[in-house]
């Protein structure tokens, strides 16, 4: 009986496992070249990759989760410290509103105005693009270099070290991943484990 036991554990692990790189296999790995996209933005405009940059900050965000609420501060000054440098923010909103509610458009347009984005901030509607990037929790950075005309993935992960605490950072993954790009080096550390809430996907019709 013990052996039938070890062996179903044995079995579940293992698929456990094939599960979990089938899942790590989806969407865009470093180096990997980012499809651009057509998305509304809340200011009524059509936001796609731009042409006129040395890359961009795609991070698939939201309204509601207390972790992207936390960050938006610091969302908010990469944009300022780096738009000017060729890379600005693009915050792609992919969850549901029918799961999630308050990640409507209309309340997508008054998050961005009472906090003042100064970034684009645009609506997934389709969860074509964050299933393109493999993005599954929000906030979730995908730090993009322009190369000739293809936008190649050089950082996968989380913005920082501390979510709780801006104060407490240690490490800034975003911007020294920025650093190096921008200094010709290759990324010291190019994936980090995104802490956050889970993608709210739309539920298949039965």
């Amino acid at each position: 009986m013990k052996k039938i036991q070890i062996g179903v554990m044995t079995f579940v692990l293992g698929m456990s496992l094939i599960f979990g790189a089938m899942a790590q296999d989806q969407g865009y790995k470093i180096g990997d070249t980012a499809s651009d996209f057509k998305l509304k933005s809340v200011d009524g405009s059509w936001v796609s990759l731009p042409n006129n940059t040395k890359g961009a900050l795609v991070i698939f965000s939201c309204n509601t989760c207390p972790y992207v609420v936390a960050y938006e501060d610091r969302m908010i000054d990469l944009h300022k410290k780096y738009a000017p440098k060729g890379y600005p923010v693009i915050a792609i909103n992919a969850n549901d509103d029918k799961v999630s509610p308050g990640d409507s458009f209309d309340k997508m347009k008054e998050r961005s105005k009472s906090k003042k984005f100064p970034f684009a901030y645009v609506h997934d509607q389709s969860q074509e693009v964050i299933k393109a990037y493999g993005g599954s929790r929000t906030p979730h950075v995908y730090l993009l270099h322009k190369e000739g005309n293809d936008f190649i993935v050089r950082y996968i992960g989380a913005i920082d070290n501390n979510y709780q605490d801006p104060t407490g950072v240690t490490e800034r993954y975003v911007e020294e991943a920025l650093d190096d790009v921008m200094n010709g080096r290759k990324v010291a550390i190019e994936f980090t484990k995104a802490i956050g809430c889970t993608i709210k996907w739309t539920k298949k019709a039965e």
